[in-house]
């Protein structure tokens, strides 16, 4: 009785203090609770404080972010890490997600905790927290729902959530910084580890997910605080033979490292990795006035990789600095331009998609840069919209959005806010619009509304019976015997933001209020 109690009480406190969807207007995403956010073309779908997602243990704050869409049912789910645990949302419903419970930390709490998903698993490091090790969560075990007491537990699921702290041929696993995974070749590359190969990558082999294996490590360019991992397609086809003996690096894997140092020599380096026995180093730059070389990610054509300085605004005053480089020969990378933000803010993780770049920006919170003209020397990055999770200001400081993953195929995005927890926003004008797995045999005319909109049924359906509901779960509206072809709903004296209709107790559909 004590576990459905609890698991009562935290949905209780997911509605409660969470606060639902609001459109950007005038600027604003502007919430019932008096909070008021920043934003441009971005509007705010829901929120889970930080208070939900984490456990009580020390301070609790938000960290890294990833997400995972279920192969079964195209659910999808935001996986949060905060200082003291890993979080799972249901957010397939993004206007009421679910918080189904948290893995907590193997041993202490930290301000770095990081993860990454491949093959319906989890892999979760966390850094300074001594024997952590790897953890590694079944992801289907979501499908069960909320979990009886809000944690999930190795000794609860035996087979299904484990620990990963190397198998024995010397190389241990206990903190690392960060996990990069190459889902296409199934190998993860922990970096920034406490091991003594000095923080440079590690290889493992998760193509057997619950049973890793370690196949490798990389010691000569010294400590990797972040990189990516891809399966090359991009340009070079021809590697000089002074480097390497293979004809072209296309196929191979290739590893980007922001090695940061604190110490002048921050620097990017190139690996070939796709031999684990015989890493080659193809390149290695350095750029002007480096504060500490953070994080990065390719274009989707593998000719271009952005990438972030994390302390360049502390240490110089500038504003948010991206570097951009032009790696159509891997063998000499030359940085090709320089965006500045509108702001102090500190850069953190970006990523591409398309030809986007979603940035997290600490005090800044989301940031949306145009890359289409990313070729260009001078105007490579515009920024086309944002949505600011730390309203305060935009100063430098390390707060706010710390990450933010762009990739769920809903049009959703996900960011982990350091003291606000997770956050789940949109591109403004697609609020109204209908998932694709909804039933087409009702319209919602206009929608978004303002005072009112109109349910028509196709031709052979009617409108028997509505309900309508507001953010809260609560019903506000109730009809039935219509018996129409059309039926206008009155709305005018409900507040703004996103209702669920729904229509002969079988058909659910999205209103947005403006």
């Amino acid at each position: 009785m004590f576990k459905k109690l609890k698991t009562i009480s935290s949905i209780i406190v997911c509605i409660s203090y969470g606060f639902g969807q609001m459109p950007c207007e005038s600027g604003f995403a502007s919430v019932s609770e008096g909070d008021s956010f920043p934003c441009n073309d971005y509007d705010l779908i829901s929120h889970i404080p930080i208070s939900v997602l984490a456990n009580t243990q020390g301070n609790p704050e938000g960290s890294d972010t990833w997400g995972w869409t279920d192969p079964l049912n195209g659910k999808e789910y935001a996986i949060v890490a905060t200082t003291n645990s890993t979080a799972f949302v249901d957010i397939s419903n993004a206007v009421n997600p679910i918080f189904l419970g948290r893995l907590d930390t193997n041993t202490s709490t930290s301000f770095w905790r990081d993860v990454k998903v491949y093959n319906n698993y989890a892999f979760i490091i966390a850094d300074n927290v001594g024997a952590h090790g790897m953890q590694i969560f079944d992801l289907t075990i979501l499908r069960d729902g909320i979990d009886s007491d809000l944690t999930f537990e190795e000794a609860e699921y035996p087979d299904r959530i484990k620990t990963y702290s190397g198998d024995g041929t010397g190389i241990q696993i206990g903190s690392c910084h960060n996990i990069i995974i190459n889902e296409s070749e199934a190998v993860a590359y922990l970096v920034g580890c406490n091991s003594a190969n000095g923080g440079g990558p590690i290889f493992v082999d998760i193509s057997d997910p619950i049973s890793p294996t370690t196949i490798g490590n990389y010691t000569d360019s010294g400590y990797t605080h972040d990189a990516q991992v891809i399966t090359y397609n991009g340009p070079d086809t021809s590697p000089d033979p002074n480097t390497t003996t293979i004809s072209t690096y296309v196929g191979r894997e290739i590893l980007v490292a922001s090695n940061g140092s604190f110490t002048n020599n921050d620097k990017l380096v190139f690996l070939d990795v796709t031999d684990k026995s015989n890493v080659v180093k193809i390149s290695e730059i350095t750029y002007p006035q480096p504060g500490y070389a953070h994080q990065g990610w390719f274009t989707e054509d593998h000719r271009y990789f952005i990438m972030g300085d994390e302390t360049d605004e502390q240490s110089f005053g500038m504003n948010t600095r991206t570097l951009v480089f032009d790696v159509q020969d891997l063998d000499n990378p030359i940085l090709s331009s320089t965006y500045f933000g509108p702001s102090t803010a500190i850069d953190h993780n970006g990523y591409v998609k398309g030809d986007r770049f979603y940035l997290a920006n600490y005090r800044g919170g989301l940031r949306v840069l145009d890359i289409s003209n990313i070729a260009s020397d001078t105007n490579s990055m515009t920024e086309i919209g944002y949505f600011d999770t730390h309203p305060e200001n935009d100063n430098t400081g390390f707060d706010g959005a710390w990450s933010v993953y762009p990739y769920f195929e809903s049009g959703n995005i996900i960011i982990s806010d350091i003291d606000r927890g997770l956050f789940v926003v949109r591109k403004s004008g697609t609020l109204g619009v209908d998932a694709p797995y909804l039933n087409n045999e009702f319209l919602l005319s206009p929608n978004p509304a303002k005072t009112s909109t109109i349910v028509s049924a196709s031709k052979g359906q009617g409108v028997h019976a509505i309900e309508i509901y507001n953010i809260l779960g609560k019903k506000v509206f109730e009809k039935h015997n219509i018996n129409l072809n059309k039926f206008v709903i009155p709305t005018a004296s409900y507040e703004r933001g996103i209702y669920v209709i729904r229509i002969n107790s079988t058909i659910t559909k999205k209103l947005l209020l403006k």
